[in-house]
């Protein structure tokens, strides 16, 4: 809880937050929360008619930086006047199941190496009894129960920050310090994020990519994956992203065996 103890923001920590001067608008991106369209979207705002469909932009380039103006690169009065004067969104998910779509996206993934070297094989180190060779030198077989367990070891947590894709929200966008105009929902993503293009002023051009992804994670999928989970890691890791619950109204899932 060290964000509790500093009061001042510093530009490492508003680097999550991207900046359309024309719409005068800051959106706080959540990686495994729509994040991706998310860019996309704004990336047509920002572009001066370089791009009109957000989804003729390939993914890999809306999570390239340089496409994108994030506040952190603005002198402190500039910062000052865009988080008083825009309007500043965000977009959550139920905790459990954005860290379920996280670890399936960059563990279960073959194309994800860079991932398996640089978490897998630590993973894999400090997490598996008697691991192979093999197992240590790719990191590309992390079980879900590793992960949770690297996650909640102390270790982890004063080794370094979270990576982005598992770090809370409140770390990332920084909400007791930022006041936000509007929350959306990955629930009621659609709805939530055409009511905010409509607020811009562009609702009536450009509407949020629909996407029925068959892969998608849901919730049924994320009480599977905590079927293995035991009850004392489970309430570990509740501790662990228990602000993102609370702060933004999820409840404890049902799933869930409390110590």
């Amino acid at each position: 809880m060290s964000s509790r103890k500093r009061r001042v923001l510093t530009p490492n920590d508003l680097k999550h937050l991207v900046v359309d001067e024309d719409h005068e608008m800051i959106y706080c991106y959540v990686p495994k929360v729509a994040c991706t369209n998310w860019k996309r979207i704004m990336m047509v705002l920002t572009g001066r008619g370089k791009y009109s469909d957000p989804m003729e932009i390939p993914a890999n380039e809306a999570h390239i930086s340089s496409n994108l103006k994030t506040l952190n690169q603005y002198s402190i009065p500039e910062i000052n006047h865009r988080l008083k004067n825009y309007m500043k969104f965000l977009f959550v998910r139920e905790p459990f199941e954005r860290l379920v779509s996280a670890y399936r996206n960059k563990f279960t993934q073959k194309y994800n190496t860079s991932f398996h070297k640089r978490y897998g094989t630590k993973i894999v180190r400090r997490q598996r009894k008697n691991a192979t060779q093999e197992a240590l030198r790719k990191g590309d077989d992390v079980k879900f129960e590793e992960f949770v367990a690297y996650l909640i070891d102390p270790h982890t947590q004063r080794e370094e920050p979270f990576n982005e894709h598992w770090q809370t929200v409140y770390s990332l966008c920084h909400p007791c310090h930022i006041h936000y105009d509007l929350i959306g929902k990955y629930e009621t993503l659609e709805d939530d994020s055409n009511y905010i293009l409509q607020l811009a002023g562009v609702g009536s051009y450009l509407k949020f990519p629909t996407y029925a992804k068959s892969t998608r994670t849901t919730d049924e999928m994320t009480t599977e994956f905590f079927q293995n989970i035991s009850s004392e890691h489970q309430t570990q890791l509740y501790e662990v992203y228990k602000l993102d619950f609370l702060m933004f109204n999820y409840s404890v899932p049902s799933y869930l065996k409390p110590e």
